[in-house]
């Protein structure tokens, strides 16, 4: 049995990651900004005020076996910060290579890396994925923070033999999905009109529960070991099939006006949304032969019933 550390357990991700490790027969340990009674009573938890490069982690890594670090600097849409990539550096670099240092000096197998796809790049050519073996080549500073991370962590891997897995996942979708998911769903609920019928791209997501259950076999899998794994539900969706199938796990009809591609990439130019209609409109496929095979690993939730979840636990929300 293992004694897991887990950052970032009261985030997304995280939440489900926590009941699903608490169901293990490994002991767990949760690293919390503040206190929360968003777990069970009498949880281990160790409360640690920020993520940087001055962190003391001691406490927390007491008797730890893996790490598993979740929490970061997320990708925002309009940052704020005079320097973001300075921001996104102090807290998912330098505060991530802050925590795994220590945890190697206090003794930590493993340290497993929430990532991004973003570390690859924004888009693909529709028919040419993105592979675990590419060049990296992120276009903003969130995806910078995140390679610089992961450069750092396999230098620490080969100085220290801590091991150390490194897990890029796409946009990850589930109960309680928030921003432009939600946004989504929203507009399928209302039945509001979308102009997006004549899209032809394919984009890779990956559910929350097969996000998870990859991390669950990255715990003790003994050839995860300092490799890097892209993460998918292995079916790709074009813009109008994802919007179409969300809506049939609503109950509902997907309203989909068929507009040419260029005029909504001119639309959103002149409305200052060009990300927004990259995002909808180019493709960014993963190729997950890597994963599959070296952790003999499939996707356990499809994508029908992955949405199907989503869908019902956001009826329930509405419903209240």
């Amino acid at each position: 049995m293992n004694k897991i550390l887990i950052t970032g357990a009261t985030g997304f991700v995280g939440h489900m990651l926590v009941g699903r490790v608490l169901e293990s027969d490994h002991g767990i340990r949760v690293a919390l900004r503040q206190d929360s009674n968003l777990f069970p009573s009498g949880i281990d938890k160790a409360i640690v005020e920020i993520l940087g490069e001055k962190t003391n982690w001691n406490e927390a890594l007491e008797l730890v076996d893996i790490v598993i670090h979740l929490a970061a600097r997320v990708h925002v849409m309009q940052d704020s910060a005079s320097n973001p990539l300075e921001e996104f550096r102090k807290v998912n670099t330098e505060g991530t290579l802050n925590l795994a240092r220590q945890a190697a000096e206090a003794g930590v197998k493993r340290f497993i890396f929430m990532s991004s796809i973003k570390v690859n790049g924004e888009f693909t050519k529709e028919g040419v994925p993105f592979t675990a073996m590419d060049i990296p080549l992120p276009q903003d500073p969130y995806g910078v923070s995140k390679l610089e991370a992961e450069q750092g962590l396999l230098a620490l891997a080969q100085e220290t033999g801590m091991e150390v897995v490194i897990i890029r996942p796409p946009l990850v979708y589930g109960p309680g999905v928030k921003a432009n998911f939600l946004k989504m769903m929203v507009g399928l609920n209302r039945g509001l009109p979308l102009p997006l019928g004549a899209v032809h791209n394919k984009r890779s997501l990956v559910a929350l529960d097969n996000l998870v259950d990859l991390i669950l076999t990255c715990i003790d899998h003994p050839a995860a070991a300092n490799e890097i794994f892209l993460v998918s539900d292995d079916e790709d969706l074009s813009t109008p099939e994802l919007l179409q199938r969300m809506a049939r796990a609503m109950g509902k009809s997907a309203r989909l006006l068929p507009v040419p591609e260029w005029l909504l990439r001119s639309g959103a130019a002149l409305l200052g949304k060009r990300d927004v209609a990259q995002r909808l409109l180019n493709s960014l496929q993963l190729d997950i032969t890597k994963t599959k095979e070296v952790l003999n690993w499939i996707p356990p939730v499809s994508v029908d019933e992955a949405l199907k979840r989503t869908a019902e636990s956001f009826l329930d929300q509405q419903s209240h």
